[in-house]
């Protein structure tokens, strides 16, 4: 049995978190596989110290639009498969999702939609969220997602819910997905069941300068498959890191 350290990361440009001191925090961490997620980017537009970090492979998807959106993810451990298309133009258009398989698991990269442009994006992003979980659904080894789920879960996972039932992120509509998958299919939020009355966040709004008062939300996850707690180890969120708006979260597994 060997443990196994997983780091997520919404980066906000890759490019201009590689200025900030991205590969030297990524070889901080130690990590078997990191995800990164809003990239922004193409792989042909990366420098070789990006593309081929110091002991990872990468694997990129990117959207259609240039400069948006696009996921990735740099793994030690050789996977078995790449699955960088899922024949749905709503998985593939935009650049969100990546995955690898391996003798053990499967691990998914998401950056899953923003509802906060009209009721449109919302549709978009919940379509998103049901396409995904069909597909995942049917896979015959236990799956492992991550990434910026772009929805707080429970009102523990925001500064001010009551101010915000109306707003994207926090909408019954989308937190309903998160209640199907976790309370009724009981899939596992690793970072809950280990902190289940943290007030802990993922992203602030760097506009109003809410990270320095931690008015945040908690929008980011690793969520294991039904029955996978034997194999979990620590779940943390790591908001010492700056440079994004966003903060790294760890899983750490013995598989």
């Amino acid at each position: 049995m060997s443990n196994f350290l997983f780091y997520s990361w919404n980066v906000n440009g890759i490019r201009a978190q590689e200025k900030k001191g991205f590969c030297n925090w990524a070889k901080s961490t130690n990590a078997d596989i990191i995800a990164v997620q809003e990239t922004k980017a193409n792989p042909s537009q990366l420098s070789e110290q990006l593309l081929h970090l110091n002991g990872y492979q990468s694997y990129w998807k990117s959207g259609e639009k240039k400069g948006y959106s696009g996921v990735a993810i740099y793994s030690r451990i050789k996977p078995i498969n790449i699955i960088d298309h899922f024949q749905e133009q709503t998985l593939d258009s935009e650049g969100r999702l990546i995955g690898l398989e391996f003798e053990k698991f499967f691990f998914f990269n998401g950056y899953f939609p923003n509802g906060g442009q009209g009721i449109h994006r919302v549709q978009y992003k919940l379509d998103f969220y049901n396409l995904f979980y069909e597909y995942i659904s049917q896979l015959k080894k236990p799956v492992i997602f991550c990434g910026d789920i772009n929805t707080a879960h429970n009102e523990i996972d925001l500064a001010h819910p009551n101010a915000n039932h109306n707003t994207s992120g926090f909408m019954d509509i989308e937190r309903k997905w998160l209640n199907f998958i976790l309370y009724e299919k009981n899939w596992i939020d690793t970072f809950r069941y280990y902190n289940k009355n943290a007030y802990q966040y993922t992203w602030w709004d760097m506009k109003t300068k809410a990270r320095d008062r931690n008015i945040g939300w908690r929008l980011d996850y690793f969520i294991a498959s039904p029955g996978f707690e034997k194999h979990l180890i620590s779940s943390k969120i790591h908001h010492q890191v700056m440079g994004s708006d966003q903060a790294p979260i760890s899983l750490t597994i013995k598989i």
